[in-house]
C-alpha cells in the first residue's frame, strides 16, 4: 500500500511502525535522554521511539519541543523518520534541523504498530511493506 501526503522534511529512510492515536508532546511527554514516552497517561507511556518510525496524529506542547526533537536526532535517540495526520511547526521544525525524514497529510488509521514503512519524504510517500 502507497500513501502520499505532504513533505516537511526530505529524505529516505525504512523501519517498523509505533503508531498512537494521541498527540505527542517532545518536551516533557519523551526523555531526550533515552527516547522513552513518559507522558503519564499516554498510549505510548514506557515505549521508545528510538529507530522507529513514529506514526501519530500531531504534536503538542512547548516550542521547546522542536529542539529536544533535534537533540534525540543527534545523539541517536530519536525516531527514524515521522508520519503525521497534521504536522504543526513545533514538529517541523525539529525534523528540520534535526534532519529527520517527514510526512504529514497522512491517513494514519492506515498504519499499525509493528509495520514495514519506507518513508520518502522527497517524493512524499509512505510505502506500506
Amino acid at each position: 500500500m502507497k500513501l502520499t501526503g505532504r513533505r516537511i522534511y526530505k529524505g529516505k529512510t525504512e523501519g517498523e511502525a509505533l503508531v498512537t492515536t494521541q498527540s505527542i508532546s517532545f518536551y516533557g511527554g519523551v526523555d531526550p535522554e533515552n527516547g522513552i514516552v513518559v507522558e503519564k497517561g499516554h498510549e505510548l507511556e514506557g515505549q521508545s521511539i528510538v529507530d522507529k518510525i513514529l506514526v501519530f496524529p500531531s504534536g503538542k506542547g512547548s516550542t521547546v519541543g522542536s529542539y529536544v526533537l533535534y537533540q534525540m536526532a543527534k545523539t541517536g535517540k530519536g525516531p527514524k523518520g515521522l508520519i503525521l495526520k497534521d504536522c504543526e511547526a513545533i514538529v517541523a521544525v525539529g525534523c528540520i534541523i534535526g534532519e529527520i525524514p517527514c510526512v504529514d497529510q497522512i491517513d494514519i488509521s492506515q498504519i499499525s504498530t509493528g509495520m514495514k514503512l519506507s518513508i520518502d519524504a522527497n517524493n512524499a510517500t509512505v510505502q506500506v511493506q
